[in-house]
């Protein structure tokens, strides 16, 4: 019952924001996060209607794909390894995290093996923390240029990751610059927005967030 009593938790916190922005609630997708989370308690979220799954680590990705239900939309949010991609595309709806030239080089070879389109977010490190990775705002445009060169590579928005705050309302400036950054550049999907801020990140336009403690409770790593 935790993890249900948390989802509607989450849920009134979504659509409260959304209100408060003017939003339509139909646009923000909850992300699970299932880090360190076991498959049976990953299966009451799923039952409790969320089939928008994410991992941040390769082997737990692959691990619980086969353990949990096909019609899943499993989201890569983790940074990868470009020896990692060969488990990778092919098996999520969408990574997350592409933050160099050589990582989506990786994924575009591998997707024209497969015969697929790799659905990608630009990862942005909007509060130039060294600590984080993702592109500068400045490296983003040349960055996006580059990427028209690589056929199967189909870039759906932006991610960032915003510094922990005990007020989130001090992290609103790095969601509202990748906003800024995705209307720039004719991007679609926003990823931001964690346990911690990520009803500032619905206020700020977020349409993907990436929700793990806030839904399962703390966890060990």
């Amino acid at each position: 019952m935790e993890v249900w009593d948390n989802l509607q938790q989450v849920r009134e916190k979504v659509r409260l924001a959304a209100a408060r922005a003017g939003r339509d609630l139909k646009q923000i997708k909850i992300i699970a996060v299932t880090k360190k989370v076991e498959v049976p308690r990953i299966r009451e979220v799923v039952q409790g209607g969320v089939i928008d799954l994410g991992e941040n680590r390769v082997q737990e990705l692959n691990d619980k794909i086969t353990a949990l239900p096909a019609d899943i939309h499993w989201h890569m949010i983790g940074h990868l390894q470009t020896n990692k991609i060969k488990y990778v595309v092919g098996r999520v709806d969408l990574i997350h995290s592409l933050d160099r030239f050589s990582l989506a080089e990786e994924i575009n070879r591998r997707a024209v093996k497969l015969g697929v389109a790799a659905r990608v977010l630009v990862q942005v490190n909007t509060s130039g923390e060294k600590t984080k990775y993702g592109l500068s705002s400045v490296e983003l445009p040349d960055f996006l240029t580059a990427l028209r060169d690589l056929p199967q590579i189909s870039v759906q928005g932006l991610m960032t990751i915003a510094p922990y705050a005990p007020n989130p309302e001090e992290v609103r400036p790095y969601f509202r610059e990748l906003r800024l950054l995705a209307d720039r550049h004719g991007l679609e999907h926003l990823s931001m927005g964690m346990t911690n801020d990520f009803e500032v990140a619905v206020e700020e336009g977020a349409d993907m967030l990436r929700l793990g403690t806030a839904i399962f409770g703390s966890r060990v790593y």
